[in-house]
């Protein structure tokens, strides 16, 4: 099985298809990725890459790591495996009633009695 290896610095006009032309130097190319912003569909600057085997991702390594591609050194390292979860969660909200109450960590303290006095 090959290595995955991370690829940052990228400019953002950078491919898939220039990520996996810049690696196929160093050996076989399994797969390349440049990850995308959801929201803006822009490139979030970094990708990931393949390799058949870890000689070859090694070398890719050794090769690319440091080295000028479109006027940025390039970070080239073996990706670390993706963490359980996703994003932090919101705290929950407020209590409300007359006191008023705390929130979770977002905010939310609910309101108090804020009507008129009697």
């Amino acid at each position: 099985m090959g290595k995955k290896l991370y690829v940052g610095n990228l400019t953002y006009e950078v491919t898939d298809s220039d990520l996996s032309k810049m690696f196929e130097a160093h050996g076989t190319v399994e797969s390349a990725q440049v990850i995308m912003d959801r929201d803006t569909g822009r490139s979030k600057g970094f990708g990931f890459v393949e390799m058949k085997t870890d000689q070859e991702a090694q070398a890719a390594i050794a090769g690319l790591s440091g080295k000028d591609f479109g006027g940025r050194a390039l970070t080239v390292n073996e990706a670390r495996p993706k963490t359980e979860g996703g994003r932090g969660g919101g705290g929950g909200g407020g209590r409300g009633g007359y006191g008023g109450g705390g929130g979770g960590r977002s905010g939310g303290g609910g309101g108090g009695y804020g009507g008129k006095r009697y």
